[in-house]
């Protein structure tokens, strides 16, 4: 289970802020010895230099038949980026659908649904398992869909089922079933020295004490393997279903804008290496990059076609638990497989295989009950929960408040 929560840690771009992720000499043998300046409020042409305006970009963009915007899921300035990229798109009289990273593709008639105005946003909420199926908080995302509905882009899912990845990291590709095998396209690249490095970069880190980095040190060639092929799978089934869906677009102009975890976009190593197989059409990628205060003031060129300087968040919107949870086999909870060390649940008590019993007197059976009531919470609020620790339940009572921003060193 760590090494699936290790590739979700990829999606979300947790490790992003990592200075060494930024400088790899990776990518585009064009870019990749060279730096690009990053500029909070611009958007750099990574190829040129230029500091160009969202209109601009647009412009830059008239020869896209596939836009990659990356995102950390909890940043909500990712998502103000990706918004604001899509009204400019627009506006510009550019035809657009819009990939969701959100969804495995079995859910696109939810999409379809809102698209047309045929449920209400709770309804969609309820119907389509937004928290189960993604789980980060809906507002995160909200502006995004009202504004497809209004324009009448669509919405489409390009993820493959949950399952399906998880069988290709345990059994291998040979192994799977005709059912799981359907699933994901026929052809999916494993073999890139550039990905296992940009991979490494961002999983293993240093081998700091009690991160990510520090559980995955040292790992073997056939653990990283394995996880690499979950994530090249990941990619290529994203990307082959964006694809196809721009195939059956009505207007040959139309831009397929696929919003995803920065860690499939980044470096080129992800979605856009593995559509190469596929698809001859001219790709594009978008990266939000934290540019306030201490942060990145360069990036390796190569990191992206082109880089958004956003401010920096000092805490995510809504709170976050803090942990990774997993079904209990043949009961119901969520047990607790992995705790962020700076976060929530290390400060309200949790321990590794705690089983999350309840949480403010509502029963907790499954992760989309778990997702959904810690939506309902704010910064400063209360909550207690109930989990059973071996053989017996121990109550734990905190509240939901924000850890400063650990000054930059020097």
């Amino acid at each position: 289970m760590v090494l699936a929560v290790a590739c979700l840690a990829v999606a979300a771009g947790e490790a992003m802020a990592q200075d060494r992720v930024f400088h790899l000499s990776i990518g585009d043998p064009a870019r990749k010895d060279r730096d690009a300046p990053v500029v909070l409020d611009a958007v750099t042409d990574a190829t040129t230099g230029d500091l160009i305006t969202p209109a601009a970009l647009a412009a830059r963009l008239a020869d896209a038949k596939l836009l990659l915007i990356g995102e950390e899921h909890t940043n909500m300035e990712f998502h103000r980026v990706q918004l604001q990229t899509l009204a400019a798109l627009a506006a510009a009289g550019r035809p657009l659908m819009i990939g969701l990273e959100m969804y495995p593709y079995t859910e696109q008639r939810f999409l379809d649904q809102w698209i047309d105005g045929l449920v209400t946003e709770d309804d969609f909420l309820r119907l389509s398992r937004w928290y189960e199926n993604w789980g980060y908080h809906w507002h995160y995302y909200r502006d995004i869909f009202l504004f497809a509905r209004e324009k009448a882009i669509p919405l489409v899912a390009v993820n493959a089922p949950r399952e399906v990845v998880t069988a290709v990291r345990k059994k291998g590709f040979a192994n799977l079933t005709p059912d799981e095998a359907r699933h994901i396209p026929a052809e999916v690249d494993v073999d890139s020295a550039d990905h296992m490095a940009f991979f490494k970069a961002t999983l293993a880190g240093e081998g700091e004490a009690g991160g990510m980095g520090g559980m995955l040190h040292g790992g073997s060639d056939e653990m990283w393997k394995s996880m690499l092929a979950a994530q090249a799978t990941w990619d290529a089934t994203m990307g082959w279903n964006a694809v196809q869906a721009l195939k059956l677009a009505s207007d040959p102009k139309t831009l397929m804008v696929v919003l995803v975890g920065s860690g499939h976009v980044v470096y080129g190593v992800g979605i856009e290496r593995q559509v190469k197989h596929w698809f001859d059409g001219p790709v594009a990628t978008l990266v939000p990059v934290p540019a306030g205060g201490g942060d990145q003031k360069t990036v390796r060129a190569s990191y992206a076609n082109y880089l958004w300087g956003i401010p920096t968040e000092e805490s995510t919107r809504y709170p976050t638990l803090g942990l990774s949870t997993q079904a209990v086999p043949g009961g119901t909870g969520r047990q607790v497989v992995q705790i962020d060390p700076d976060g929530f649940a290390k400060r309200a008590g949790f321990e590794m295989k705690d089983v999350i019993v309840s949480m403010d007197g509502q029963a907790v059976p499954d992760r989309e009950t778990l997702n959904r009531l810690t939506a309902g919470k704010r910064w400063g609020d209360a909550v207690t929960f109930v989990v059973r620790r071996d053989d017996r339940e121990v109550t734990l009572e905190s509240a939901f408040r924000r850890t400063p921003r650990k000054p930059a060193p020097g």
